[in-house]
């Protein structure tokens, strides 16, 4: 059930990340602080809509929303920070990017990225806060859509399907076609394959 809780006045930023898990692409993430005058209807957590569900909201909340903003780290920070830090790095992007200075930020999860404004952290979040929820659709759609064009880039690999993740599919064209430039090299399926092919 999706609460609306006061935490401060002003305005509230959620803030979510997609793409943690997969073995190739950025972290996307993104901050969204909605309008308490326009409430939207059907925000859950992006895992548990459909795709189409996921778009048709996504263009309601970036039409209603005050303010939205993407953020991202590509595979080498993610290889040279560690994917945690990468997350944090591209909140911080995010928040940075949007058009309203929030006065405080909601974030799925229990990391909070460094910000200039008060942070409170929320395990499932996205279950929970509708701009938390809001942010965590917003972020899929942007990643999802991204991932689905490496797939013109990168043929063989099956990005449309997995989005990146570590399927039997991806994991097996990652044996036979090697590794491409937007895989993480620091994750440990992509390490094997580096060493398998003397890369």
């Amino acid at each position: 059930m999706i609460l609306n809780r006061e935490y401060s006045t002003g305005y509230i930023a959620g803030i979510d990340e997609v793409g943690r898990g997969p073995l190739a692409g950025p972290v996307v993430t993104a901050a969204v602080i909605l309008d308490p005058n326009r409430p939207i209807l059907g925000l859950a957590d992006s895992k548990k809509l459909t795709e189409k569900s996921r778009e048709i909201l996504a263009a309601t909340i970036k039409q209603d929303a005050l303010a939205w903003a993407i953020g991202r780290a590509e595979p080498e920070e993610i290889d040279q920070l560690n994917i945690l830090q990468a997350t944090l790095l591209a909140m911080k992007r995010a928040v940075e990017s949007l058009s309203i200075v929030p006065s405080h930020a909601l974030v799925d999860g229990n990391q909070a990225p460094n910000l200039m404004c008060p942070v409170t952290t929320i395990i499932k979040g996205d279950q929970t806060e509708p701009a938390i929820a809001a942010a965590s659709i917003i972020a899929k759609v942007s990643r999802d859509k991204e991932m689905i064009l490496m797939e013109e880039y990168f043929p063989g690999y099956g990005f449309a399907k997995h989005k990146g993740y570590p399927t039997k599919m991806h994991q097996d064209a990652l044996m036979k076609l090697g590794v491409s430039e937007i895989h993480r090299r620091s994750f440990k399926p992509v390490q094997l394959v580096i060493e398998a092919h003397n890369l």
